[in-house]
Order: structure tokens, then sequence, then C-alpha cells
């Protein structure tokens, strides 16, 4: 019985913070509708245009190797993380979660379409799930999102566990990514960055909403 009472109070206090926040779940949710709709138009006119391969000094000193697995399947498990968190353990911070998550597509939509770069030749070809197709895009290289999400979610997650989860992850991508000359070392190395700069615009937007 004592179980029971528990898991209802837990139950009705989830309920009960969604309630409170649904229209800035809401207006998040849209906002993020419209990111991936400037997304797919960025990462649509990368493919068709023709980008040019430039050395990488970095890239250079070893051969592609094959983390497919990582790549795709590593990805969009952290992708599900990084919404699951909030949506389970603090329901009161997915709209700042996904408000954060948009910031960082368009951020990138504009910087891709900026950088006519090819992805470099000797790349380890990927295939995503034909369900995962639209997130497939040529030439969408500046800045790598594998690195940019989970260091995002490391610096807005507070708990100990999550933060460190996330930065780890971030550099697991970075890593991955470079391994299979899917991006070039500037990609990696500026993601940190600009998911830093991100997080600050969005600590400016939500001040103290983003503590836990």
């Amino acid at each position: 019985m004592a179980v029971k009472k528990r898991r209802k109070s837990k139950s009705d206090s989830w309920a009960k913070k969604i309630e409170e926040n649904k229209y800035k779940i809401t207006l998040a949710v849209v906002l993020l509708a419209i990111a991936s709709f400037i997304d797919f138009l960025a990462g649509s006119y990368t493919t068709s245009i023709q980008g040019v391969h430039v050395d990488d000094l970095l890239l250079d000193l070893f051969k592609p190797i094959n983390l497919g697995i990582l790549f795709v399947w590593g990805y969009l498990l952290i992708v599900l993380i990084y919404f699951a968190y909030p949506v389970f353990f603090r329901p009161e911070k997915i709209h700042l979660a996904v408000t954060m998550f948009s910031l960082l597509i368009l951020t990138r939509s504009i910087s891709m379409i900026l950088t006519h770069l090819a992805t470099p030749p000797d790349a380890i070809p990927v295939n995503f799930p034909s369900i995962f197709v639209y997130l497939r895009f040529k030439n969408d290289l500046f800045f790598s999102g594998h690195t940019a999400l989970p260091f995002l979610g490391f610096l807005i997650f507070k708990k100990r566990v999550m933060k460190y989860f996330m930065l780890i992850c971030s550099f697991v991508m970075a890593a991955t990514v470079l391994l299979m000359h899917q991006h070039y070392s500037i990609d990696v190395f500026a993601a940190f960055f600009i998911s830093y700069g991100i997080y600050r615009i969005g600590e400016k937007i939500f001040k103290n909403g983003l503590e836990e």
C-alpha cells in the first residue's frame, strides 16, 4: 500500500509539473518543428551544392575506421536519452531541453550553409535505417552535431551521473566522427565552443531556469 501511494504521489507530481508548464512545452515543440524544417532545408541545400575537399593535418595521420554502429545507433541513443531524461525525471525542464536543442539546430543550419566543405573523400559510408534517412545529408559538416549535442547536455543537466555521462558521450562521438573521417577536425573542435556559446545564450534567456 505504501509503495502504491508513493507511486501515485510521484505520478501526480509529474502530471502537475507537466500541467504547470504545458504552454512552455507547447511553444518549445513548435520551435523545434520550425528548427527541424529549417535544418531540412539547410541539409538539402548542402547536399545539392558542390563542396570542396580540404587537407586536414589530423586526418592525414590515420586511415578511416568503420565505427558505423556508434555513428548511427550511438548517436540516436544519445538523442533519445537527452529528451527522455527531462521527460521522466525533470518534467519542469522539458521546455528548456527542447528549446536549447532547437537553438543548436538553428545555429548549425546557418553554419553549414555558410561553409561549403565537402565530406572527406575517404570517409567511411554511413547507412541510416530507412526511417531515419531524412537525417542524412551530404556536406553538412560545420559543425559536428554528434559532438555538440552531448556536450550541450553536459552543460544543461546538473545531476552528476547524467552530466558526466553526456560529457563522456561527447568525447566518444568526437573520436567516432574523426576516426571515420566523417568530419574535419575543425568541425569537431568548434562544436565544443559553439555548444558553450549556445548554452550561455540560453542561460541569459532562461536566467535561473537551467539550474536544478
